[in-house]
């Protein structure tokens, strides 16, 4: 083999090795990315399923620890105390229901958009009991959200029905009232009724029906609040 071959030859290993050197930390950092993240969500919904079990006093790093089966050393290298998961579980839910009221947010008529917002907010509570107690009627958590600029979903969610209910009233559709006030007298309303079916205070009525029951209340509430305003013809969801 002449000279000029060997070196040739040496030359791309050499750049392949360089190159594998770039390659592997990547692939590296990646991995460990990914996997702290499906540990964190492992622990999260780990919590929120001792929640679920038998209520906030259940959960604590101990049993998580015990339930994923790693050490409570883990746990601490994801979340600073029980609070600390409180709190991600909290604005993991509020995520949710942001996620759900950024599609309705698209529609032009403010009266409709007002419709979909409540029905919206009833069936985020039907389908997520465990999160919508956690975010709007247990107590626990809220000490550490006072203390913390970061729950911006809770936030974006309350502003986008306060500009819906501004629109509403420059339109007519609503009495004019101070938008706050008006905010949370529609946002109470609809939390009434998700509350007392989440917790269980309707056991007068059959509770095959409580879901329907609930959604068709909530239209209720929409047609004395707006009426016939708005281009939507109602329609239940059975």
């Amino acid at each position: 083999m002449g000279l000029d071959k060997k070196l040739f030859i040496y030359y791309t290993i050499a750049l392949s090795l360089n190159s594998v050197k770039f390659i592997f930390p990547v692939a590296i950092s990646d991995r460990k990315l990914r996997e702290k993240s499906e540990m964190r969500s492992r622990i999260l919904e780990t919590a929120k399923q001792l929640y679920v079990e038998d209520g906030i006093q259940n959960v604590s790093i101990r049993k998580i620890a015990e339930r994923i089966e790693y050490s409570p050393a883990t746990i601490y290298l994801y979340f600073l105390d029980k609070d600390s998961i409180l709190f991600a579980l909290h604005d993991e839910g509020f995520r949710a229901l942001f996620t759900r009221q950024r599609d309705v947010a698209r529609l032009k008529d403010p009266a409709e958009r007002l419709r979909k917002f409540l029905e919206t907010y009833i069936e985020f509570a039907l389908d997520s009991p465990e999160y919508y107690d956690l975010m709007f009627i247990l107590f626990t958590p809220v000490p550490k959200f006072l203390k913390t600029a970061e729950w911006r979903y809770g936030r974006r969610a309350f502003q986008m029905l306060k500009a819906t209910v501004m629109e509403c009233q420059e339109k007519g559709y609503l009495a004019k009232f101070d938008p706050d006030a008006a905010s949370l007298g529609i946002w109470g309303g609809v939390h009434g009724i998700a509350s007392l079916l989440i917790r269980k205070r309707i056991t007068m009525l059959p509770e095959v029906e409580l879901p329907r029951l609930a959604r068709e209340a909530v239209a209720m509430y929409e047609e004395a609040l707006l009426g016939k305003s708005g281009a939507r013809q109602r329609t239940l969801i059975k």
